[in-house]
């Protein structure tokens, strides 16, 4: 009886540090592990428009909400990228079980090294910083009509198309989102 009890606590104690890993593991690689609800998930692919000409960047994809149905509902091509290897790894495993595995792509990495010159969509939700280390390689990069789509924080310095206050998802199409908004029209005439 004493074995078993020390096996059962040595499980637990596995199942913990697992759990415990798989939450804040990603704060080692600079973003805390939160899911994207689904409300936002659905405003999200909404808001851009996603359709099967599409190719979805999904920047710190998780354990895959975004790519998933991005690929499932709406046809799109998707790319998932994750820094994080246990996330990777389900990532993986879903694409291999899954449905449309040809359209996904999975990239276990860093997104900023990642080329976005192919992308027509890119989603996020990231923190602050990370947004405002993104915005210059998004500018440099992005092909003209993509849409970025942000979901709590938005992109700093851009001005964004849509703003949806119930699910606090940022809408902006590239390159209009980068200009400044123009000044108010003068009145014309006399003094």
């Amino acid at each position: 009886m004493a074995d078993l009890t020390i096996d059962v606590a040595f499980v637990l104690l596995l199942l913990g540090l697992g759990a415990a890993y798989f939450v804040f593991a990603s704060f080692a690689f600079g973003a805390g592990y939160e899911p994207t609800p689904r409300r936002a998930v659905e405003q999200m692919l909404r808001f851009a428009e996603v359709g099967p000409a599409d190719t979805v960047f999904d920047l710190g994809a998780g354990t895959g909400a975004i790519v998933f149905r991005a690929v499932r509902t709406y046809r799109a091509r998707a790319v998932g990228v994750e820094v994080e290897p246990i996330r990777v790894a389900i990532l993986r495993l879903r694409r291999r079980v899954g449905p449309l595995a040809d359209r996904i792509s999975i990239r276990w990495g860093d997104f900023f090294h990642l080329d976005y010159r192919s992308a027509t969509v890119v989603t996020a939700f990231l923190w602050p910083g990370a947004m405002a280390r993104l915005r210059p390689k998004l500018e440099s990069e992005l092909p003209a009509g993509a849409r970025v789509v942000s979901h709590c924080h938005p992109v700093p310095g851009w001005t964004p198309t849509s703003y949806d206050r119930a699910t606090d998802v940022y809408l902006y199409r590239w390159p209009e989102a980068g200009r400044p908004p123009s000044p108010p029209a003068r009145p014309m005439g006399g003094t």
